[in-house]
Order: structure tokens, then sequence, then C-alpha cells
């Protein structure tokens, strides 16, 4: 007898489990987004909501659950977009059957993101349909697809992350400064695109400065200005050191701009890193109105280093602070208050180790008045002879700021570096194609890297002469402006000129102190 076969039809779907012939309403929500919080996107973000949640309604077999949203997030990766996860989330749960979107661009323009999504939800039984591709992603066909489409939107990405890269390095290359105004004190965007003051703000950058300059640190600045209520650049009540200490630092608070300090590493992270000289840097002068006079700028960027220098011993009580030396013991003086609660108080100055030493420091202690009445005695000695000094300062000046040497070994140097690189590049190359002694391909790349290294090292010390030697003209020419201005002697203490043309104080047993100057000319008296 020949074999009868019956086939048996399936009754259970094998993606959602649900019986064939049974009539479920399936639970659908949709997605819409808009990559940027533009008023013209915005108004296409409030269509696609309106849109998705008509169509979802219209259907009979379809129950609405929402309409999940993400505004103004780009959709390189889904890190950041609250709506889609909390979407995913709510799938993944078992509370919606079908998400429906525009486009696999609108879904995520990252492939792997986009397949990874696709499958942790296919696998619950949960299908997405891209209505601009026609793709259901339940359907066989539909994981090569999105594949396809999703790369395709990759590569959009890519595109609109270099023209736009591109379109900024136009702009530093033209001269164009563009500040981030939402988180930067004292400048809002100007009718004609380019900053302009804000006259309130401003005030509190240059107390900020004075702040500081007065002997402040920048950790007491920020709980000064936390006590004020004065909000930070971003908007917050409390402010942190690092934040006065960026706004100290940042040049376009003297009208001049750097741009592209930081760049993007990687177009789908969106990973942003400092720039070290991978891309070029553009500085322009005079960009915009400055806030900060720009001789008072680099009195703070040298009271920075200076202060670098010191390290923890510095004390931000008052200009003299870090400044007057101990003759005996080698270490700084500290204020100390005397009678603190009654009517004889005064701040003192004496060494901070005169009394923690085998041996007790003889040098005696200062006031301010002294300090500052010997100080201008020192000064107008230099006054004095002042023809004679600046013409000591003009050749010294000139000696430091000829670097030809340095920079032709430096010159020599990256040129050598560049060398290296090249050919541990083909040190490489070689020996992932061709079949090599490991041991010695080894002990050639070490050698290479060694040498780089070495180079490195050399370059990165004649860079920082150099960069002391700029300084220190600088600090020369800061002193011969003050010494220029001062045709007769002084009679009163000026607090900027203190921390332009002073270096330290030593103060010795007999109760001499010695003035070193900026120059390193030194006046006893």
């Amino acid at each position: 007898m020949a074999r009868a076969v019956t086939v048996i039809p399936p009754t259970i779907q094998p993606i959602t489990h649900l019986a064939r012939n049974a009539v479920v309403r399936r639970r659908v929500a949709a997605y819409a987004r808009v990559s940027t919080s533009s008023e013209e996107q915005l108004t296409s973000y409030e269509a696609q909501v309106d849109y998705y949640t008509r169509f979802i309604q219209s259907k009979p077999e379809w129950e609405f659950v929402r309409v999940y949203t993400d505004e103004g997030i780009s959709a390189v990766n889904t890190k950041k977009r609250e709506g889609f996860n909390q979407m995913v989330r709510d799938a993944l749960d078992g509370k919606i059957d079908l998400i429906v979107t525009k486009s696999v661009s609108r879904f995520a323009r990252n492939t792997v993101d986009s397949l990874v999504t696709v499958r942790k939800l296919k696998e619950k039984g949960v299908e997405v349909y891209f209505e601009k591709e026609n793709i259901y992603t339940l359907d066989s066909k539909g994981e090569l697809l999105i594949t396809i489409m999703s790369s395709l939107a990759q590569e959009e990405s890519r595109s609109i992350s270099e023209n736009v890269t591109w379109g900024q390095r136009k702009r530093f290359a033209d001269g164009k400064v563009s500040l981030p105004y939402s988180h930067f004190l004292g400048y809002r965007k100007g009718d004609n695109g380019l900053p302009e003051i804000v006259p309130e703000e401003a005030e509190t950058v240059r107390w900020i400065y004075s702040l500081f300059l007065s002997g402040k640190t920048t950790g007491s600045i920020a709980s000064l200005l936390t006590r004020e209520g004065i909000p930070t650049p971003a908007g917050k009540k409390k402010w942190a050191a690092s934040t006065v200490e960026s706004i100290l630092k940042n040049e376009k608070y003297k009208g001049d701009a750097l741009l592209q300090k930081a760049f993007t590493v990687d177009f789908l992270t969106k990973k942003q890193k400092k720039n070290e000289g991978e891309v070029p840097q553009y500085y322009v002068e005079n960009s915009h109105p400055a806030i900060i006079d720009p001789a008072e700028w680099k009195l703070v960027q040298r009271e920075l280093e200076r202060r670098k220098a010191i390290g923890r011993s510095y004390s931000g009580n008052s200009i003299f602070s870090s400044r007057l030396v101990c003759g005996d013991c080698g270490g700084y003086f500290g204020s100390k208050v005397w009678h603190s609660t009654d009517k004889y108080r005064r701040t003192i100055w004496r060494c901070n180790s005169k009394f923690t030493g085998e041996e007790k420091c003889q040098t005696p202690h200062l006031t301010e008045e002294e300090i500052k009445a010997r100080f201008l005695d020192a000064f107008n000695a230099l006054v004095a002879d002042k023809e004679r000094l600046l013409d000591e300062c003009r050749t010294m000046q000139a000696a430091l700021t000829d670097t030809g040497s340095l920079d032709s070994e430096i010159a020599a140097l990256l040129s050598e570096m560049e060398v290296v690189a090249e050919l541990t590049k083909r040190c490489i190359e070689e020996n992932s194609t061709t079949a090599q002694d490991q041991a010695a391909y080894l002990e050639r790349y070490n050698g290479l890297a060694e040498r780089y290294e070495t180079a490195k090292a050399k370059l990165e010390k004649l860079q920082a002469t150099k960069a002391q030697r700029e300084a220190k003209s600088e600090d020369i020419g800061g002193f011969m402006f003050e010494l220029a201005e001062y045709g007769d002697s002084i009679t009163e203490f000026d607090d900027r000129l203190w921390l332009t043309v002073i270096d330290t104080v030593t103060v010795h047993r007999d109760g001499r102190l010695t003035f070193k100057f900026q120059t390193g000319h030194e006046i006893t008296v």
C-alpha cells in the first residue's frame, strides 16, 4: 500500500506564540525624533507625533500605546536617547507588540546599535515597522534589509559629520569666533553674530581677576562667589575652583580667541579630545571686545605659573603670600594675627617654620606697613638709575628672544621623530605581511620605539626651555613698562606694581630686606 501523509498546519505563531486564528489586537507604539531644537525641526517633531497618533488609532486591529519621543537629540548612538531607551524597556517588559517609526535613519544611524536593538526586540516577539522603507523586522528578509539601510544611514552620518567639521574649520581659518554662550560668562551673541559684552557678567569676571591678583586662591574665590549667590557660567548655584581657573586662563577675556582647542575623535561616539597637535589650531587676535586688559591677563598667567611652581606651600591670604623668604631656613613667611580679640589686634608676617626646626629662626617679624615702605625705597633706588637699567633689560630681552639655535634643534628633532615614526610603521606592516623571526622583529621595533621616545623627551625639554625664555622675556617687558611709567620716585604702594616687578624678598636676621626683581636685579634696604 502507498504511504499516506497528512499535513497538520501550525496553530501557534513561532515568534509571538499566539494562536494563528486568534483575533488579538496588537499593542502598537510609535517613535518620533528630531536631531536639533530649531523651530523648523520642532514643527516636524510635533507633526510626527500627531501623524503617528492618528495613524495607529485609525487601525481597528491595533491598540494605541503611546508615541515615544526624543527632542533635539542625535541618532548616532542610543545612549542618551531617553525616549528611545524607555520604549525598548517597555517593549522588553511585554507592554508593546509593534513599534512604528518613520525610517531606519530615525531609529538609529549606527548599524551596530540598530541591529542589536532589533534582535533584542525580536527575541521577545516585538516587531518594528519602518514606514519609509516598508520593512517589517519579523519578515524573513527584514534583517538583511535593515543591515543595508542602517549601513547607508551610518555613512550618511559620517558624511554629515565630515561636512560639519569642514565648515567649522573653514570658519576658524576665516577668524570667525563663536562661543558656547549658554556656558560662557561675560558674553552674549550680538546682532552681527559676534560676541558682545554683558555688563553685569563682565563685572563678575573682572572681580574674579581682581581677587586672584590680590592673593586669593581659586578655591577661596569659588567659595566667595557661591556665598554671594552669583550664578556660574552654566547657571548653577555652586562654583568650583576649576571653573574659576578656566575663566582665569581663557584668552577670550582679553579679546583674542584660540580656536579648535578640542576635536571630535569618532563621529559615532561624539567623543572629544584635547587638541595636542593632531589637528590645526587658529589664534585670532582682537577678535571681539575684551573684558580684561591684555597686560592684566598676562599678569594672571604668570601668577598662575608661579603658584603652580610653589605647590601646596602657597597661601592665598594676600599679595605678600609666598614672596617673603626667610634668610635662615629658606621657608616662606606667613601672616599671623596678634591680639585677635582686643583693640590691639594687628597682622604681622613671620617665618612659618620659626618654631618647628631644631634651631629657632632668628629672622624678625614684619608688619605690612614695613614691607610696603621698604619696597618703595627699593623701587625708588631703581628709578634713580632708570635709563641704565632699561638698557640692561633690552639687552636681556634680546638674548632671551634669540631662539634661533633652539628652533633649529627643535626642527631637527621633529624631523627625526617623523622619520622614526615612518620606519616604525613600515616595520609593523612588514611583520604583518611576511613571516619574520619575532625575536628580531621585537628587537628592531623596541629599538625604534626607544629612539622615538628619546627624541620626544629631548623635544619636550627644548620646548619647555623656549617657553621659559619667552615667559621671562614677557616678565622683563612688564617690568620695563612699569619702570618707564615712573619718572620720579613714588610715594604710595601699588599692588599691581608689586605683583609685576617683584620675584621674592629675602628677610635677613638683622632686619635687612633684599628685594629680587623679575629682571634678576637685587637691592637690599
